[in-house]
């Protein structure tokens, strides 16, 4: 007899259905995979022969014909056990087939039967929906991850024979209901606070404005002056993510199996912090079948790089593209797969090779020579992108001994969320979501200058060798401060703090 149950494949964040036939047949016993498996479900022969076996049904000892569908698509992982094992089920008349066209099923078959998780199933439960599919049925430890996606019934299982049973029985059970709002509001912040940093106004501010506007940062300073210390708060002053941005999130994660809890959403902004020996593929993502990188973990997050100038040259190139164009496309020659890169690039180094140029305290014993081969190693364009590059000195003695906390991070991302609910108003026929994405023509719509400040910025041009890029950069980082003083047109001030953020510039 022949059966099929439906089941999906990920593509990258996406995911594609995939027909699971099943035929019995007369024959020698055997059970026969085609349509391009891996070798994970290769050995979902044995486990799912197992499986049928201790759970109490009967396995046939005929010949056992497994084809996926569509073929020419590489199937891979254990998530094809559980439709495998329902499909020879159908297939042998020990379930009832009416309602398998109507679900996706998804699931790692133990040998005792058990469901265990799977990766991807919630980037798998939103492509259901949009497939039309009317339910998925999941282990149930990834049911609570699935349920998140509006109108799509999710049913989670601990075991195949309760599996079996609901195709025999579906009204004896009842779908998952789960309010990814409440989930996403039940979720609480658990970073850094910015009251723990002594001092350092200057930087302060300057992580202020990267939050109001989603600018790229970078910050140089010598060794000990809280460079990672303040980069690691930003997280804290950030807008907290909205449903949809909390969902894209929850997918990427998701196919990486890197989901803490699969019974709720990310409700924290990722922050990344790869090692400066990270490779390319493992940044922007790669691999013979594509999985995300860390860029796409970063997501509507933070990428932080400590220590960029020790970071391989030709590993921080690859990062170009996603800074300007938000994604990153893996050609392969199966397959291309694109995933989201939206995310904001800070970056901390030392201003040279000993790390006390232009300390205070600690004379610089670097050569002029040294110096600008250690920033050779950071290209013009990489350093183009960034909006706010910012010098970051030694504390003061009695800054170090004080008692006095700084401003907390929840009155700063009070006036971070004001200045984005401006910009966002602003935005409210575009696609953008904050100041940094904004192109050239929303440049010359709301950043327009008076003569006075036209003239400053033509002379910091002339001065500090600013090219076209790096002039967008300081319009858009003065519109953010803009935003946060909450006035509608820019001011020569604006301008002239703007001008001030590219510390690398005035260094060179």
């Amino acid at each position: 007899m022949l059966s099929r149950v439906w089941s999906a494949s990920l593509v990258g964040i996406d995911a594609i259905k995939v027909g699971v036939e099943v035929d019995v047949a007369g024959g020698l016993p055997a059970v026969v995979v085609v349509g391009l498996p891996d070798t994970a479900v290769q050995e979902s022969r044995e486990r799912v022969k197992a499986a049928l076996k201790n759970a109490g049904y009967a396995v046939p000892m005929r010949k056992v014909v497994i084809n996926l569908t569509p073929a020419d698509l590489r199937k891979e992982g254990p998530s094809f056990d559980l439709p495998i094992s329902i499909g020879i089920l159908a297939a042998t008349e020990q379930v009832n087939c009416q309602s398998l066209d109507d679900y996706l099923f998804l699931g790692e078959v133990s040998l005792d039967g058990a469901l265990r998780p799977v990766t991807g199933v919630l980037a798998i439960a939103a492509a259901a929906h949009r497939m039309g599919v009317k339910g998925l049925v999941v282990p149930a430890d990834n049911a609570r991850e699935a349920a998140v996606v509006k109108g799509l019934e999710v049913y989670g299982f601990q075991h195949l024979s309760e599996a079996a049973d609901f195709l025999n029985y579906p009204d004896h059970y009842k779908p998952l209901k789960v309010d990814g709002l409440q989930e996403l509001a039940r979720s609480q912040f658990r970073g850094l606070d910015l009251k723990d940093v002594k001092g350092q106004a200057h930087a302060r501010r300057a992580l202020e404005i990267a939050a109001a506007g989603g600018h790229n940062l970078i910050f140089v300073g010598p060794p000990g002056s809280g460079k990672t210390m303040l980069a690691r708060r930003l997280p804290s002053i950030l807008p907290p993510l909205n449903f949809e941005e909390a969902l894209e999130v929850t997918q990427i994660h998701s196919v990486a199996g890197l989901l803490r809890d699969k019974g709720s959403l990310v409700g924290d902004r990722p922050f990344r912090s790869p090692h400066h020996s990270a490779s390319g593929p493992s940044l922007v993502g790669g691999g013979s079948f594509p999985r995300p990188g860390e860029i796409s973990l970063a997501h509507r997050g933070i990428l932080f790089l400590d220590e960029l100038t020790e970071f391989k040259r030709d590993v921080l190139e690859f990062l170009r593209q996603p800074l300007e164009d938000g994604y990153v496309t893996i050609a392969r020659t199966r397959q291309s797969v694109m995933f989201p890169a939206q995310f904001t690039l800070v970056a901390s180094t030392n201003p040279c090779p000993c790390g006390y140029f232009g300390d205070t305290i600690q004379p610089c014993t670097c050569k002029p020579r040294n110096r600008e081969q250690y920033w050779a190693r950071l290209s013009g364009p990489l350093m183009d992108r960034i909006d706010l590059q910012v010098a970051v000195n030694r504390l003061k003695p009695e800054e170090m001994t004080q008692q006095a906390t700084g401003e907390a991070s929840s009155s700063v991302r009070e006036r971070v969320q004001q200045a984005r609910d401006r910009a966002r108003a602003r935005f409210q026929q575009e696609t953008l979501r904050c100041n940094a994405e904004m192109q050239s023509r929303h440049l010359r719509r709301w950043c327009q200058l008076s003569d006075a400040t036209r003239t400053l910025l033509e002379s910091a041009i002339r001065k500090l060798g600013l090219s076209a890029r790096a002039t967008d950069r300081i319009l858009k980082v003065a519109r953010t401060i803009a935003d946060l003083a909450g006035e509608e047109h820019l001011q020569t001030h604006h301008v002239a703090e703007a001008i001030q953020y590219r510390t690398i510039d005035r260094m060179q």
